[in-house]
């Protein structure tokens, strides 16, 4: 069973940053593409970005408009998030989430995924509070 943990998450002022950490376990695949999702208040969960942990390959949703950046450390087998410049409608809860194929995970972030596949894992998510 595929684990996931997020950390990192907290509270900061508009325009500061954070970095998200997601860590993974359990995985019975040589790979496990990473993506990260967020939830505001009041709202349906939407895809920010994923990362195809075998070669680097990064897809983005409009909705990281060049502020977020995802990236891998191979020897931490972790995956971040990098957020820049935020916003308050930037908090809400973040969550990671995992899969051994790539194709699946990328739908799930751009929000085409119309079959109902469910990825192999997700995380509890981390709060990510932005003050005005």
């Amino acid at each position: 069973e595929v684990q996931l943990v997020e950390s990192g998450g907290g509270l900061v002022q508009a325009g500061g940053s954070l970095r998200l950490s997601c860590t993974a376990s359990g995985s019975p695949y040589d790979y496990l593409h990473i993506g990260w999702f967020r939830q505001a208040p009041g709202k349906e969960r939407e895809g920010l970005s994923c990362i195809n942990v075998e070669d680097g390959r990064v897809v983005n949703a409009d909705a990281v408009k060049g502020r977020f950046t995802i990236s891998r450390d191979k020897v931490e087998d972790t995956v971040y998030l990098q957020m820049d410049n935020l916003q308050p409608e930037d908090t809400g809860v973040y969550y990671c989430a995992a899969d051994g194929a790539w194709a699946p995970l990328v739908h799930e972030v751009l929000g085409e995924n119309h079959s109902g596949y469910k990825l192999d894992g997700w995380g509890q998510g981390t709060q990510v509070t932005v003050s005005s």
